[in-house]
């Protein structure tokens, strides 16, 4: 398989005109290729289940891994452990989009432009700063119910867009709130900007391509899950039946596209839990053309995690992304990303933010509240 050295899936914007130019070809020529947009006409809303409000988690994977550090930021009360893969620290791209798109391209990230340097890491200072704040505002959970959490991070060798020294923030900041034995850090795998599995995706292990899901012989979704949530039954065969799509519109404030929200979304729910067994709840937020429409079923039937979830009894909530965007105008979110950076309004880390609204009204519904 064909390796695209500079990965340019982790963010839409670009910050030169030949970047615009660039991101408009890449778009088109992705657009091209996908199936007509996916409608929810027709499908059940989202169920109710026995939950256990105590074992509620998450994670992502570039933009979903900066989303999954949001919503466990934001609603620490709920959240009782998260997994960041190649994501960055708490409100990383400030707040005053779009003029912080500098910093938040060559700093949060090391964006693939050749004539851009990485300016980074960013500063956990400012982070911790960020997130100081908002707690003080009551726009996030108090930050002491962070303290027990339960942390996995996850950084590949061979990840360019996304660099060891901005994981390593995102662990020095979790390492500022969380207890350290709470907290596991990975990075002894030479995968790229991917989602990591012991069995599907791109035979190479630094492939960027898509599905953007890397077979490097490392059980990722095994590892995090087990980590959260302590040992583990082995995993069995994933039920086909027990994924099922919902209509995502109920939970968003008016017409879900606006907020780049799809309008489906998916769930698998072991059959234990559909017959009323008391479950955990896991949310696994996916990366940048990572979603039903980019990819088909390849993250949330076969990113590693819904084996595990029918032997432990947890109930897989995928929510799905839209993109969201003119062609050459690259902006707000061509590709479908989570929202890190501000494109939703300014309030995108915080409680408030309409991304982390729709999801945690998710987690109600899922929870019966």
């Amino acid at each position: 398989m064909s390796k695209d050295v500079r990965p340019n899936h982790g963010f839409s914007h670009f910050g030169t005109t030949a970047g615009m130019r660039a991101a408009a070809i890449l778009v088109a020529s992705t657009i091209a290729t996908l199936p007509a947009t996916l409608q929810a006409d027709g499908l059940p809303p989202l169920g109710a289940y026995r939950i256990d409000a105590g074992g509620i988690s998450v994670s992502g994977v570039s933009s979903g891994g900066f989303m999954a550090h949001q919503v466990h930021v934001a609603h620490s009360q709920t959240v009782m452990g998260a997994t960041v893969f190649a994501g960055g620290p708490y409100r990383c791209a400030g707040k005053r989009y779009p003029y912080d798109l500098w910093i938040t391209l060559n700093s949060c990230l090391s964006f693939p432009l050749d004539l851009v340097p990485f300016l980074g890491p960013p500063s956990v200072e400012s982070s911790i700063e960020a997130t100081e704040e908002e707690a003080s505002n009551s726009a996030i959970d108090p930050l002491a119910n962070l303290r027990s959490d339960r942390v996995y991070l996850f950084s590949g060798r061979a990840d360019e867009l996304a660099p060891r020294k901005v994981m390593d923030v995102l662990d020095a900041y979790y390492r500022h709130y969380v207890t350290a034995g709470g907290i596991a850090y990975e990075t002894g795998v030479d995968a790229s900007h991917a989602m990591v599995t012991d069995g599907y995706g791109n035979a190479e292990c630094s492939a960027t391509a898509p599905p953007h899901i890397n077979d490097c012989g490392f059980d990722a979704a095994g590892a995090l899950l087990s980590h959260i949530y302590g040992a583990l039954r082995p995993r069995a065969e994933p039920d086909p039946a027990a994924l099922h799509a919902f209509d995502q519109a109920p939970f968003a404030d008016g017409d879900p596209a606006a907020i780049s929200l799809a309008a489906r979304g998916h769930v698998y729910v072991p059959k234990a839990c559909a017959e009323g067994t008391a479950c955990r709840l896991h949310v696994a937020f996916h990366g940048c053309r990572q979603t039903e429409e980019h990819i088909g079923d390849a993250f949330f039937a076969h990113a590693g995690y819904n084996g595990w979830a029918e032997a432990n009894g947890i109930i897989l909530l995928y929510p799905q992304t839209t993109a969201q965007g003119d062609i050459p105008h690259v902006w707000p979110n061509p590709q479908a990303c989570w929202d890190w950076w501000g494109y939703t309004g300014g309030d995108y880390a915080r409680k408030s933010g309409p991304q982390i609204r729709a999801v945690k009204r998710m987690i109600d519904r899922l929870i019966g509240k």
